[in-house]
C-alpha cells in the first residue's frame, strides 16, 4: 500500500457561497469548473479543477475561514495574475521567505488563504519552470 498522489483538496464556505466561488477561483485564476455528482448537488459548494487534481469549495454551517491551513496553487505568469487579482480588488501579499520560488498570498471571497507560486524550476526535474 502507498500513496501515490493528492486527489483534491477541500475548502470550506459559508452557505450561499456558490456564486463568489465561480467568480474567485473560475473567473479570476481560471480554473474551470467540474460538474458535482448528482449525488452530491444537494449539499451546495463547487468544485473545480487544478490540473489533473481538483478543489472543492464545499459548504459548511458555522463557517470560520482557515487562516493558516491553506491550498498553494502552481502558477505560469505569476506577475500576471497577480496584476489582474489587483485590478479586481484582490490585493497579493508577496512572501520571499521561500527560496527558489516566487509567491503571493490572497485571500478567498471567504477569508481562507490561497498560495500562489511560481517555481524558479521543476524540483522533480531540474528543468527551469519557464521550459516546462
Amino acid at each position: 500500500m502507498r500513496v501515490d498522489g493528492l486527489d483534491h483538496v477541500q475548502l470550506a464556505a459559508p452557505p450561499g457561497c456558490e456564486a463568489a466561488a465561480r467568480r474567485f477561483f473560475g473567473e479570476l485564476l481560471g480554473l474551470p469548473e467540474r460538474e458535482k455528482p448528482e449525488s452530491l448537488r444537494g449539499r451546495g459548494g463547487v468544485w473545480f479543477a487544478v490540473g489533473p487534481q481538483e478543489l472543492h469549495v464545499g459548504v459548511e454551517d458555522g463557517f470560520a475561514p482557515a487562516r493558516k491551513a491553506h491550498p498553494a496553487l502552481h502558477v505560469t505568469a505569476l506577475d500576471d495574475l497577480a496584476a489582474r487579482l489587483a485590478a479586481a480588488g484582490v490585493e497579493p501579499r508577496w512572501d520571499d521567505a521561500f527560496p527558489g520560488c516566487r509567491r503571493f498570498y490572497v485571500d478567498d471571497p471567504f477569508g481562507n488563504r490561497i498560495e500562489l507560486l511560481e517555481r524558479a524550476q521543476n524540483l522533480q526535474t531540474g528543468i527551469p519552470a519557464d521550459d516546462l
